[in-house]
């Protein structure tokens, strides 16, 4: 910012100071004592003293020098009058002032210490004030997110302080704030606008202010916007726009309360995340102890519930995933249109959790999502007689998106309806998780059903038995062996074979082999088992006992 001239002649060791150009608006920063020749030692905005040495009697040595201190950008040039030069001479005058240089003439008497200790003192005592200035605004900005106020005062602060229209926007480039930006802008900057386009240019700020070096530069037509990236342990949180109305603007202490509201914009994000965080961990757990303990729907839940969103009192079915995901996590696809504001952006889970609250918004029915070693428990709303349906729907809805944007994931899943959905969360769950297992003895992705679990509940209940258990170890016990010695796949091959109804061909063609290799491994299952595949009776004897042997390993 600097002193205006008007303050510095204010002086008293100005006063016998004679100026002879007119009193341009001009602001001093700096001053120093320079004869000629000039060369790099003068700065922007500075206050120049001399003694016109070297260019006595010599106006196009003068003229010269002047001219050197105007490229210099100097605001103030004053002659110390009575030795070397006694006037200004009026041409270097009309040179000055067409270049809006202040020149002005100071008697040789007054010592060029004095004044140079005057001005330093008012340029420093305005810097004091500049700092706690911006030391103040900067603790506004930090108290404006610890009060609990929003990006939409930072902005004010900013554009109060400064004139600086400005915008923040998060990771999405969603915009969160917005204090006089210009939104088509905006709207050409996010892409939003096809008409126009944004070309990032580079940044040549005329200011040595660290900040600068971070500051992206777009032209849009005509238009020039700045952009600063928000940053918290490392992570983008999202973007600090702004917009002056000219580069003369960007004076340091602007650039300071920009820095500053960037650090404050970065702590409000990073309060957000924990705020969400927090919440996240608390449905999660809430929603785990609803799952696996049986609890009564008294008051206190209820309204514990509603105070996280829950509606206890609708009617839902339970759905328990078990997710197999091949592709390493680090490999997840990052997308502007999948992702959030939170620490977990990049989990698989957040993805799966995402989805399941579209697809329960497409079929307009609320949803309660959590995870647990590698299972998703959703709890969807839905009425008893079209639950199935209403199941398939969401299911569809669900692993279409998934498939397009998790490659090689794949959820099986088990259902139920335990009473018609009306506060059994536990009971819900545990019939749920009782169809995954059932339905896990047969192909990944599978969707099976609690209700079409009974033959498979019943084969359970009979396992139990110990007699039966001695039947199905004698029955199996050499092909197990078998199998896991030479790493073969006869059990596999028998649940195929029986599944297409003893027909070979069919059979081959789904175990992709050869049908002579096929009748050589049934000739081995019967050699092994001592039963024929051809007798009715030995063939449902193997059946059963294969059966109850993969429920048993699902049970363990």
């Amino acid at each position: 910012m600097g002193v205006a001239v008007e303050e510095i002649l204010k002086l008293p060791v100005l006063e016998q100071a004679k100026v002879q150009t007119k009193l341009f608006e001009r602001q001093v920063e700096w001053i120093s004592v320079i004869e000629t020749p000039v060369e790099n030692f003068v700065r922007n905005n500075e206050f120049v003293l001399s003694t016109g040495v070297g260019c006595a009697n010599d106006v196009l040595a003068l003229e010269e020098y002047v001219e050197d201190v105007i490229r210099s950008e100097a605001s103030v040039l004053a002659f110390a009058t009575g030795r070397h030069i006694y006037k200004i001479p009026d041409r270097i005058v009309q040179v000055a002032e067409e270049n809006n240089l202040v020149v002005m003439e100071i008697p040789w008497e007054i010592r060029f210490g004095d004044i140079l200790q005057e001005v330093l003192r008012l340029i420093s005592e305005e810097k004091r004030q500049e700092q706690q200035r911006t030391e103040e605004i900067r603790q506004e900005l930090i108290n404006c997110v610890l009060n609990g106020k929003g990006l939409q005062e930072i902005t004010a602060i900013i554009y109060n302080n400064t004139g600086i229209p400005a915008a923040i926007s998060d990771h999405n480039k969603q915009i969160r704030a917005n204090q006089h930006f210009n939104r088509y802008l905006i709207d050409v900057l996010n892409g939003n606008d096809s008409t126009e386009e944004a070309t990032l240019l580079e940044t040549d700020l005329d200011s040595d202010h660290p900040l600068c070096h971070f500051i992206e530069t777009y032209g849009i037509g005509d238009e020039r916007c700045y952009q600063l990236t928000i940053l918290s342990n490392y992570k983008k949180q999202g973007y600090l726009l702004f917009q002056p109305g000219q580069e003369g603007e960007l004076t340091w202490v602007n650039l300071h309360i920009i820095e500053h509201a960037l650090t404050a914009c970065a702590l409000y994000f990073v309060k957000e995340n924990a705020i969400e965080m927090t919440e996240i961990r608390l449905k999660d757990n809430f929603l785990l102890e609803l799952a696996k303990r049986d609890m009564d729907m008294d008051r206190a839940l209820l309204s514990k519930a509603q105070l996280l969103g829950y509606d206890l009192e609708k009617p839902y079915i339970c759905l328990v995933g078990h997710i197999r995901f091949v592709q390493p996590e680090d490999n997840l696809p990052s997308s502007t249109t999948h992702s959030v504001a939170s620490s977990s952006m990049n989990s698989r889970n957040y993805y799966i959790q995402k989805e399941v609250t579209h697809a329960g918004d497409a079929l307009n029915r609320r949803t309660m999502t959590t995870f647990d070693e590698g299972e998703v428990i959703v709890y969807l709303e839905s009425d008893r007689p079209d639950y199935e349906e209403t199941a398939n729907q969401f299911l569809d809805l669900i692993e279409r998106r998934l498939h397009e944007l998790l490659k090689g994931i794949t959820i099986s899943w088990g259902i139920s309806c335990h009473k018609g959905g009306y506060k059994v969360f536990h009971k819900s769950y545990e019939e749920a998780g009782t169809a995954l297992k059932i339905g896990q003895q047969h192909e990944e992705g599978e969707r099976t059903f609690f209700s079409d679990t009974r033959m498979n509940r019943l084969l359970m209940a009979l396992s139990h038995e110990e007699e039966i258990g001695v039947i199905v170890r004698d029955t199996l016990e050499k092909l197990i062996e078998y199998d896991q010695k030479r790493q073969t796949e006869l059990i596999h091959t028998f649940m195929v074979y029986n599944k297409y109804n003893s027909n070979v061909s069919q059979a081959a063609r789904a175990l992709n082999l050869h049908r002579q290799s096929l009748l050589h491994r049934l000739r081995n299952i019967e050699h092994l088992t001592g039963l024929s595949l051809l007798d009715a009776d030995d063939l449902f004897l193997l059946e059963l006992s294969v059966r109850l042997w993969l429920l048993k390993k699902v049970e363990k």
